[in-house]
């Protein structure tokens, strides 16, 4: 089970279960992109690892997607996460068919075609698109509280061209499959009518034509015996509505209608000329083809098919209906047959009379049937004292009195609740000390109580003995696997479901429904939430972008970035060429991508020589050689002879890229001393003319 506040696919929140079926569960749940309710069909875990079942769900959504129609329940989509399959569907609150067939008793002639009216046009909806729908009931007939009829659960649906029918593979439910898909041959869109025909006679008279110990033997029912008209049953049902039924329900598909549309023409008319006598049975060729004649290899291969048991996706279908008829088995077939003719003979007649002339004869019935009635009454309260001369007192038979049926089976308690006009509805299952399993434990209103007839008794059957109670062990915290053990030592099943963390590691316990220390009843389901770990961040895409843009992608996506650089002669300098982690890849919060960023084109590399010494022509010459571009800065005094380079800007021996440029100077020789002043003669000591006084 889910629990609400749970989103599938970003989108859909759980909001709370609604019903649950033998694969699937119903929840309903909103659709926050869209701000509306919807009810979301999840698969139940014990399914989740079987493809054969996941196929069968998913053929549901396959079938109905993209048939939206007023009468049927839409699919609006279909998807999966976390390992959890489902499927979002219109919501719709109401009643199903069934449930409310079950409520009433039967249905009034007007009210059964108004509502099927609606029913088929939701099914030619689905022919139309050609999806035979191969499983229509009661209880896939949803009513909503504005009263519009949808057909739903296209589970075992199959979609067949408009030139090609498919094999029935898959059996619809057994009290409204047509001969043909009960002998598991081809179906076609006539199947779904005979289905309807069915349903409809279920509507009238409240229960289905045929019904047995076992879904074989309804099967062979449906094959071999002829349907008994509800007339039969129901005295005042129109003639046209009759008639529609019986065609409708024909065992050889050619005399059924072969279409929604002319069964829904029919309908239509037969609202407003109720007994007209417009139905025109369809000829078979070969005979009436009143029965199915079968081999006796055909007979002994259905009698051996195994058949499932009606089984509803998300209603539970309380009836079991006995045939009301089993007691005509004695009669002779060809009297059998000649009555029928008869009868349909006095019926048809009826239609030959003028209309004013048959209201007339009507009221004058019906008034003649209310003094008869009023008199039969007098007469039998005046035996028993119920009148007195005081004045006249009715009683009334509208109510009976509930019998005690705690203890029964469903079955046993069908048929005591029957024999009084009341009807059953299982409601739930409880253990109990005092009441065997599969055995009625309560039932409301209780025995003795005095009801409406056609009331439905509500029942609570047994599970059997009270189950031992246990507490939820300490699991928060644990391995998946140390979990699963020690709730299976507690006795306690097991349901598991998945979601990310920060805080707990991966494939850790995070929490437990019911809580831990809860004390349950052993077989309780607990599920645990397993953490999947800190969920996983996106690479951004980082080709194209420049280093610092890579960077700044990468710290908002919460990672971090390891740059080099590589030579490119198509990506420019400076802009990443690739990255180790392709983008869109899920990587760990704080994961490390490395990248590449261009250098541009790679140039070649030359070693500088040495030029000092060189006179400024030859120092050119040798760098030009080498791939250098010479720069001459001038002149200047140096320790190296005049004319000489006495310096160059790139040491000799350093590796450049080529063309680089090299600045050297030419020498102009030393520096020159500074000229000394002369001394004046006059002052001189040492001047020899001032010594001997003869001039040099």
């Amino acid at each position: 089970m889910i629990k609400e506040g749970v989103f599938l696919g970003k989108r859909y929140e759980i909001l709370g279960r609604i019903g649950s079926g033998g694969m699937a569960d119903v929840y309903k749940g909103k659709d926050h992109k869209l701000n509306r309710y919807v009810a979301i069909k999840v698969l139940k875990s014990d399914y989740r690892s079987d493809q054969v079942f996941i196929q069968k769900f998913l053929s549901e959504a396959q079938a109905a997607a993209g048939l939206m129609h007023p009468n049927v329940v839409n699919v609006y989509d279909v998807g999966q996460d976390r390992g959890l399959y489902y499927m979002v569907m219109e919501l719709v609150e109401g009643i199903t068919l069934k449930d409310y067939i079950e409520k009433k008793g039967k249905l009034s002639a007007k009210e059964t075609i108004s509502i099927s009216i609606q029913m088929v046009t939701g099914i030619q909806a689905a022919h139309n698109r050609h999806i035979i729908h191969r499983d229509i009931k009661p209880q896939n007939i949803i009513i909503s509280k504005e009263g519009k009829v949808k057909v739903t659960d296209f589970g075992i649906a199959r979609a067949t061209t408009s030139t090609q029918t498919i094999s029935a593979s898959v059996m619809g439910s057994v009290h409204y499959t047509s001969p043909e898909q009960a002998r598991g041959g081809h179906v076609d869109e006539r199947s779904d009518i005979y289905s309807a025909g069915i349903t409809m006679y279920e509507m009238v008279t409240g229960h289905v034509p045929f019904d047995g110990d076992s879904t074989v033997t309804v099967a062979l029912k449906h094959l071999q015996e002829e349907m008994v008209s509800p007339a039969k049953e129901v005295p005042d049902i129109p003639y046209s509505l009759e008639c529609i039924i019986m065609k409708c329900t024909q065992k050889n598909p050619e005399r059924r209608y072969h279409n929604c549309e002319e069964l829904l023409l029919d309908l239509k008319r037969s609202l407003v000329d109720p007994d007209g006598d417009f139905v025109i049975a369809a000829g078979a060729p070969g005979g009436s083809d009143r029965t199915v004649v079968m081999s006796p290899e055909e007979l002994e291969r259905i009698q051996n098919q195994q058949y499932p048991e009606d089984d509803d996706e998300d209603y539970e279908d309380d009836y079991d209906e006995d045939d009301d008829y089993e007691d005509d088995e004695d009669y002779d077939e060809d009297d059998e047959d000649g009555d029928e003719d008869d009868y349909e003979d006095d019926r048809r007649k009826k239609q030959d009379v003028n209309p004013d002339t048959r209201k007339i004869m009507r009221i004058l019935m019906i008034v003649a049937a209310v003094i008869i009635a009023f008199l039969i009454l007098f007469l039998v309260g005046n035996a028993v004292g119920i009148f007195s001369g005081s004045g006249l007192t009715a009683t009334t038979e509208d109510q009976v009195t509930v019998p005690d049926v705690r203890g029964m089976t469903e079955d046993a308690a069908r048929e005591e609740l029957r024999k009084e006009g009341l009807g059953l509805k299982v409601v739930g299952e409880e253990p109990s000390n005092e009441y065997d399993e599969g055995e009625i434990k309560s039932q409301d209103p209780g025995a003795d109580e005095k009801v409406d007839k056609h009331t439905t008794i509500e029942v609570v059957l047994s599970t059997g003995e009270e189950a031992e109670t246990t507490r939820v062990p300490q699991v928060v915290g644990s391995e998946e696997a140390e979990a699963e053990s020690a709730l299976a030592d507690a006795n306690l099943k097991v349901a598991k479901d998945y979601d990310y963390s920060e805080d707990v590691e991966e494939g850790v316990v995070i929490s437990c429904d019911p809580d831990e220390g809860t004390e349950v009843d052993e077989g309780t389901s607990v599920t645990i939430v397993v953490s999947l770990g800190t969920e996983p961040v996106t690479v951004p895409n980082l080709e194209g972008r420049s280093a610092d843009e890579a960077e700044s992608a990468l710290q908002s996506a919460g990672l971090t970035g390891n740059a080099r650089e590589e030579y490119s002669d198509t990506v420019e300098a400076g802009v990443v060429i690739s990255q180790d982690v392709d983008a869109g890849s899920e990587v760990s919060p704080g994961s490390s991508v490395g990248y590449v960023v261009s250098r541009g084109p790679e140039m070649t590399v030359v070693s500088v020589p040495g030029i000092v010494g060189m006179d400024q022509n030859t120092a050119e010459k040798t760098l030009q050689q080498y791939g250098l571009t010479p720069s001459y800065t001038g002149e200047s005094f140096s320790d190296y002879p005049a004319g000489q380079v006495y310096y160059q800007s790139v040491s000799e021996g350093t590796q450049v890229e080529e063309g680089t440029t090299v600045e050297f100077g030419v020498s102009l020789g030393p520096e020159p001393e500074p000229e000394q002043p002369a001394e004046d003669p006059g002052t001189s000591e040492e001047d020899p003319a001032s010594q001997d006084g003869t001039i040099q």
